[in-house]
């Protein structure tokens, strides 16, 4: 007798088999489940189908089946993982622009596939918010070249929910990297050909490659690639030379061009030099300048401090202006709140449970423990029958967040921040626990009022920091969450994050935890890289800002008043900090930052009052 199949029984075991054709691999276990969609070796994970099955819904989930496998199909990873960028923001153009490739091979062979890939972009940008997005923003800069190049490589319009979006970004990003859309059409089905243009494109977009740029090599490159990389590399070597004192102790002529160049910058340093009106500013960080040799023995000093400032968050944008970043956050993670929310539940759970009242049994005195009823009836005389109630000691906490707001944080590694720290504020102050948000950049690139007053001096060697300190403050430990949450969106604005010399940052976010009256202080910091700040490294030793970090690091770690953590995106900070985890996607940090905060509130301290264990009767 044959079985009959339900219709959503029927419709998950046609999209498998789909999936398995496109891809060309038979060996794929594909199942459905409430998780997002995911690839881990040979499962796919697929989310569940709707029992009544709607037409639109069932195009999204065979759309995003189709996504799948024609990455499965069209993706090497090992070409991939060679030419992928490090930095943040340019590594979100560069697998936006993969996934568009891998999707228009599908779509040019196959109509129904451009159609179910068409329905699940529409209902993505539409769970995020694209339809009410009404400007330029770098959050959408990654998605936009994704489109335009999917625009492209298909002849398919953007997605309804996101036309307004692209339609935003097309004029300067076809003034930008027009020409280096119409390569990436021409080679298409050469992945790592498509790669290499993907790479020059994000140059021409004025992202910094990132770390991976520097130690990834073309070897297949020709010999007049491989010439141009020797002269290339033969001039950075002059320029460092260049940039070292002289025996007089005045830096040479490319280190002066610099500095009067950047004498010329505004001195409050609010907006990246060369942003204009049109330009929405340069994501990545500029052109770094040349670094000296390391050096052990340098004493850190700032060469001028006057321009430094701690400001609150609300005096460096107006109120109206704040409201619109703070929107704008909530619609770019509206899809991503839901996660951390639950995460932020099961920690408030485990905080409030350590807070509730508890019992201490096998006592000679006490309350009659009913558990033991039996034991008295057999034998009354017999003690330990007992319990007394207490209370669990639960100290008085203030967490303080310490968030790197440098440029190459840009795009989704700081909204994610953002994002994650007004959940967990939030989540903490629900159990009593303060909390305070704190943010470190510089008020310029490339030094600011420092600097002048240095070349002013003569241009001293070895003078120290060269750029003026901005440590903002996004929320008091002692104001609550409801006052604080416009200010987070702060972070999205234009010209707020550029260099970081996390040394002094975190002296500060120490030193105002030290003057707290809460008994346990916990200090987390998250970052995406070492200090980097152009202007002092080009006339100070080349490890001088990471030196720093690392002693007062061991200063803090040494005294242990407050208890340090970090979170690396990206990057691995477990060199610098003795308690750190390291994330690759800043999707994770929400998760990662509530998992951190859980395992500090569950140590056990030797101070702490234990709860006896009940004995067997």
């Amino acid at each position: 007798m044959t079985q009959a199949f339900s219709p959503t029984e029927i419709f998950k075991r046609a999209t498998a088999s789909t999936l398995r054709a496109i891809a060309e691999r038979d060996d794929l276990t594909v199942g459905f489940g409430p998780e997002p969609a995911g690839v881990a070796g040979t499962r796919v994970k697929l989310p569940n189908p709707a029992r009544d099955l709607p037409a639109d819904e069932a195009a999204q989930l065979r759309g995003a089946a189709d996504s799948l496998a024609l990455r499965l199909r069209y993706h090497d990873d090992a070409v991939h993982s060679k030419r992928v960028p490090g930095n943040a923001l340019a590594r979100a153009v560069f697998e936006g622009l993969e996934q568009a490739r891998v999707e228009a091979l599908g779509s040019r062979r196959m109509a129904g596939v451009a159609a179910n890939l068409g329905a699940m972009l529409d209902e993505q940008y539409r769970r995020q918010g694209y339809e009410r997005i009404t400007e330029r923003t770098e959050g959408t800069m990654a998605e936009a070249v994704r489109l335009l190049t999917r625009e492209a490589l298909t002849r398919e319009p953007p997605p309804p929910s996101a036309r307004r979006v692209v339609d935003l970004w097309r004029p300067w990003l076809e003034g930008k990297i027009g020409k280096d859309i119409v390569e990436l059409e021409r080679i298409v089905q050469d992945q790592d050909s498509y790669a290499r243009a993907t790479r020059r494109l994000i140059q021409d977009l004025d992202l910094d490659l990132g770390e991976l740029d520097e130690s990834s090599s073309d070897e297949n490159q020709g010999e007049g690639e491989e010439s141009d990389s020797e002269n290339q590399s033969d001039s950075g070597e002059s320029a460092s030379a260049g940039a070292q004192p002289s025996m007089d102790g005045s830096p040479a002529d490319s280190a002066d061009a610099d500095a009067e160049e950047d004498g010329e910058a505004e001195a409050d340093g609010e907006m990246m030099p060369g942003a204009s009106d049109d330009d929405p500013g340069r994501p990545g960080r500029p052109g770094t300048q040349p670094r000296g040799r390391p050096d052990e023995n340098a004493v850190y000093r700032a060469f001028s401090v006057a321009a430094d400032e701690v400001i609150d968050a609300d005096k460096l944008c107006d109120s109206d202006e704040l409201g619109r970043l703070r929107h704008l956050l909530d619609q770019q993670l509206s899809h991503l709140q839901s996660v951390i929310a639950r995460l932020a539940n099961r920690l408030q759970r485990r905080l409030l449970a350590k807070q509730t009242r508890a019992w201490e049994f096998d006592l000679e005195e006490g309350i009659l423990d009913a558990a033991r009823l039996s034991r008295v009836v057999t034998n009354p005389i017999l003690p330990l029958s007992y319990k007394r109630e207490l209370e669990m000691e639960f100290r008085d906490t203030v967490v303080s967040l310490l968030i790197d707001n440098s440029g190459s944080m840009r795009g989704r590694p700081i909204t994610v921040a953002a994002m994650s720290a007004d959940i967990l504020a939030r989540t903490l102050e629900r159990c009593g626990v303060k909390v305070e948000i704190l943010g470190f950049t510089t008020r310029a690139w490339k030094g600011g009022q420092a600097r002048e007053r240095w070349i002013a001096a003569g241009k001293p060697a070895n003078p120290g920091r060269l750029n003026d300190l901005r440590h903002i403050v996004y929320k008091p430990a002692d104001a609550p969450w409801r006052r604080a949450r416009r200010n987070l969106g702060l972070m999205l604005r234009e010209g707020i994050l550029k260099e970081n010399i996390d040394g002094e940052a975190l002296a500060w976010a120490h030193n105002r935890l030290l003057g707290r009256p809460e008994e346990r202080r916990i200090l987390m910091v998250i970052s995406d890289g070492a200090p980097v700040d152009d202007s002092t490294l080009s006339v100070n030793p080349g490890n001088y800002l990471e030196k720093h970090l690392r002693e007062v690091i061991r200063e803090i770690e040494r005294q242990g008043v407050v208890e340090l953590t970090a979170i690396g995106i990206g990057h691995d900070v477990t060199r610098y900090y003795r308690r750190a985890v390291t994330i690759v996607d800043a999707e994770q940090l929400g998760g990662v930052m509530l998992e951190r905060l859980a395992e500090l509130f569950d140590e056990e301290k030797s101070s702490r009052t234990r709860v006896k264990s009940r004995r067997a009767a």
